[in-house]
């Protein structure tokens, strides 16, 4: 298996588990992140000894979502006064490739187990959505919190998690951002299970892909081929619909409040402008 600087990836009885280690605090998606997470899965989904794939974060937290530092300069051109039509572009090729990246975990060719402990944010909540099956520790917390930032989020929570946690629920952390906690994503469906702590909840995963494992790999892969195949054309249709709006939208005087927020660690005020 190749090095990697965001995560690691250890191969054992079939199951593959890939572990995010930052390098940022927190395990937050930066550039290595972005770029190294479907050659990851590329590299699982050539591999036939792989039948499941566990995918955890190392530390205290699963992910703090996207790497704010590190990525801000992406942003930079597209909030410079009257954006044209290079920079939008520009950004909506990044969207796409970001929007890719995660889609490689939801497209692979084995189940997914996610084990999720502390925070999951943002993007961290983007990668769980496109994994199969989710387990949290008591500790965990989740928010899609990218309004609270000015930003539409458009790496695939608002199009995954109606499949999962329905409309209502969706909209409801969707528009306000909110956090919640395990017991809440346990009873809107978010996650399977609630483990006492990280350790129970990574255990948990390990053995779903243990069980996953030891049954026909074909059948298997057959199984969920046929499970996703209904969502594939809506999930992509709505993936290019809100590349495409952030690349025309998002540019705002409230989304330069948003990040200037996070950096000052100050409540935003926004304009609506």
């Amino acid at each position: 298996m190749t090095e990697w600087r965001a995560f690691t990836v250890q191969i054992s009885d079939h199951v593959a588990e890939v572990t995010l280690i930052g390098p940022a605090k927190g395990n937050a998606m930066g550039h290595d992140f972005w770029s190294e997470l479907p050659q990851v899965f590329a590299e699982l989904d050539a591999d036939t000894d792989v039948r499941a794939v566990v995918l955890a974060g190392s530390g205290k937290h699963f992910s703090f979502g996207l790497d704010l530092a590190e990525m801000a300069g992406e942003f930079a051109p597209l909030l410079a006064d009257k954006a044209l039509a290079g920079p939008r572009s520009r950004f909506h090729k990044m969207v796409e490739s970001m929007q890719a990246s995660v889609t490689a975990v939801a497209d692979s060719r084995v189940p997914v187990i996610a084990a999720v402990q502390g925070w999951c944010i943002g993007g961290g909540v983007d990668l769980i959505a496109a994994a199969d099956v989710r387990y949290a520790s008591a500790d965990a917390k989740f928010s899609v919190r990218e309004a609270k930032v000015g930003i539409v989020a458009d790496i695939g929570s608002l199009q995954r998690l109606p499949a999962i946690i329905g409309e209502g629920a969706l909209r409801e952390l969707a528009y306000t951002g909110k956090d919640i906690d395990a017991q809440r994503a346990l009873r809107i469906g978010l996650v399977n299970d609630v483990l006492d702590d990280p350790a129970a909840a990574l255990a948990a995963a390990r053995e779903t892909a243990a069980e996953i494992a030891a049954n026909p790999p074909r059948v298997v892969e057959g199984v969920k081929n046929v499970l996703d195949h209904p969502r594939r054309g809506p999930v992509a249709d709505g993936l290019r619909y809100v590349a495409a709006w952030n690349s025309a939208f998002l540019p705002s005087q409230d989304l330069t409040e948003g990040i200037a927020a996070v950096f000052e660690k100050r409540p935003p005020v926004y304009r609506g402008e």
